[in-house]
């Protein structure tokens, strides 16, 4: 018979990935955003591109954290190995 992890188990590793994730996610948006910003003012382009930068960025940190989640099942967002 297969031992299986708790049904407790199971919810804190997927609120420790969903956490992780939302930190990674966040904080991607953030740099993106401040950095269109730095990049748009001496360019005189408009902040909603900043905008645009930082949802892109977002999205992509947010894609290579659920690929990370599906290569190799663990807490992390990361796609270093034992992390």
């Amino acid at each position: 018979m297969a031992d299986f992890p708790s049904t407790e188990t199971v919810v804190k590793t997927a609120g420790t990935y969903a956490r992780d994730l939302l930190e990674r996610v966040l904080s991607t948006f953030l740099q993106s955003f401040i950095a269109g910003v730095v990049v748009t003012q001496p360019l005189d382009a408009s902040m909603w591109y900043a905008a645009a930068v930082g949802g892109g960025g977002a999205v992509l940190a947010l894609l290579k954290g659920l690929v990370a989640r599906w290569r190799d099942v663990t807490n992390s967002a990361s796609l270093a190995r034992g992390v």
